[in-house]
């Protein structure tokens, strides 16, 4: 019998040699100047005070040499510092937590899909498979029109959702940094699929009373990941408007979205989507760099609109009966993977020490030149950040990130967890996932954060963050009276 192989892939001896390539490689120029100086340095020390003496009277300045070097250091510190971009600064945030009255048990959701669907067995039976699968718990809610039998998504009753939902979480992100309305200069509000006249960011600016001058945005249509692009709107203008506060609301209003029919690709969302939305406070005040929890380093954004099965894997429709849903195709997990892929190769060389891109070149060079066979190298992104926010859409989302990214359990906990306490709140679901890392106490100052989103189009974006504080355990918020039941045991089937 021949001898078995140790692991090397778990061997301690490789461990220590990978963690010595990586500071060799990530500390090389520090490394190769510390000996060159001390060099300089002894040789300075072996000429001596007196030829040291000489060597300086040697050099000969007379009044315009230094006059041309003061202006040029001058002028080349000007424009330095007027072409560096503005810092922007995420002061605060805050999520919406629905009231308990809006509750959706599995027993309450499959009794109203019996009741609604009663002539469609088949399809009741579908919902019942998804929701065992799903990762989502008991606690998840939908909006009051939504737990009437049948639903009653009018628009009265979809602005009266909007208004709970906007409304909460703008009173929490003044109660929390205390911002005045009158101090709001930038507006931005991001809601997918409900897109009334007046426009939500005008009813923010009415019920708030906010100044006539506020240059307010109002982004529809855009799926999932909204909430970065609105993210890299503010920052954008946030670069050319100093001194300035921006306020943005993320969110997705299910009340006229709930679809009725039978089809199974439109009924999905019905099992996945519920209630939730936040608020956040940009600026790039200096006043606020102290107080300010983060500080925005990059937004990357991938855009896949151009491939015709990209394009409608996420698409709002009317079936057969003409009843209006939003399909989900089952090309999405694969065009989600190439949109990742598409992102991170942007995002890796802004973010990923040396020694990973150095790894990834040498692994690329070698598929091209030697064996294609060989396998890619996945850079690993646990070098660059210490905590991840994948949205929260799905169980099959966030497997397949972890798998892709090789992330541990504990690097994926905050999305599950807010799937399962909250479920797919939409855009706003990344920052009750960073709402989870504070109220485990896990966030310190320096401290990378990466924020990841799909959306339709279809999109992939990205936002990182550097923590700029240690962030205290929060003692309000969605998550205050749970968060010790968390983690939670999610099994792969819950049986109904």
């Amino acid at each position: 019998m021949p001898p078995i192989l140790p692991d090397f892939s778990n061997s301690v001896k490789l461990k220590y040699v990978k963690l010595g390539y990586q500071y060799l490689v990530n500390h090389i120029l520090t490394l190769t100047l510390i000996p060159i100086m001390a060099g300089i340095f002894l040789e300075v020390l072996h000429l001596g005070p007196d030829e040291i003496l000489k060597l300086w009277t040697s050099l000969h300045f007379d009044l315009v040499q230094i006059l041309c070097s003061s202006f040029l250091i001058i002028f080349i510190a000007t424009v330095y510092f007027m072409s560096k971009p503005r810092t922007v600064f995420l002061v605060d945030y805050a999520c919406f937590k629905p009231p308990v009255t809006c509750r959706v048990p599995f027993s309450t959701f499959m009794e109203h899909s019996r009741l609604i669907l009663s002539n469609n067995p088949k399809s009741v039976e579908f919902q019942m498979r998804i929701l065992e699968r799903s990762g989502l718990g008991e606690e998840t809610c939908l909006p009051p029109a939504i737990h009437y039998i049948p639903p009653n998504p009018t628009m009265e009753a979809a602005r009266g959702e909007a208004e709970l939902v906007i409304f909460s979480a703008m009173d929490a992100l003044f109660e929390k940094t205390g911002l005045k309305p009158k101090d709001i200069d930038i507006l931005i509000v991001n809601c997918s699929l409900f897109s009334p006249t007046p426009s939500l960011s005008a009813m923010v600016i009415n019920k708030y009373k906010l100044r006539s001058n506020i240059r307010s945005f109002n982004l529809s249509g855009m799926g999932c990941s909204a909430g970065v692009i609105s993210i890299d709107l503010a920052r954008d203008l946030l670069q050319v408007h100093p001194n300035s506060n921006a306020v943005v609301v993320s969110t997705e209003i299910i009340t006229p979205n709930y679809y009725q029919g039978k089809e199974r690709a439109m009924l999905l969302p019905n099992c996945l989507f519920r209630m939730g939305g936040a608020a956040l406070l940009l600026s790039n005040r200096k006043s606020e760099r102290r107080r300010a929890k983060y500080r925005l380093v990059h937004v990357v954004r991938t855009h896949k609109g151009s491939d015709d099965k990209a394009y409608r894997c996420v698409f709002e429709e009317e079936d057969k009966e003409g009843k209006v849903g939003i399909s989900l195709s089952k090309d999405l997990m694969a065009i989600a993977g190439e949109a990742l892929k598409s992102n991170i190769t942007t995002m890796g060389p802004l973010v990923l020490p040396a020694s990973e891109q150095l790894l990834f070149l040498l692994t690329l060079i070698g598929r091209k030149i030697v064996n294609p066979k060989w396998k890619p190298y996945i850079p690993d992104f646990k070098q660059a950040f210490e905590h991840f926010c994948i949205h929260a859409g799905g169980r099959a989302v966030i497997d397949e990130l972890q798998k892709n990214l090789q992330l541990s359990a504990e690097h994926c906990e905050a999305s599950r967890m807010t799937l399962h306490r909250f479920g797919n709140t939409s855009s706003s679901s990344l920052w009750y996932e960073l709402g989870y890392i504070e109220a485990k106490g896990r966030m310190r100052k320096g401290d990378r954060v990466w924020q990841i989103a799909f959306g339709s189009g279809f999109k992939c974006n990205s936002a990182v963050w550097k923590c700029n504080r240690n962030i205290e355990t929060p003692s309000e918020g969605p998550w205050a009276d749970c968060i010790d039941r968390y983690p939670v045991h999610i099994p792969e089937v819950v049986k109904l």
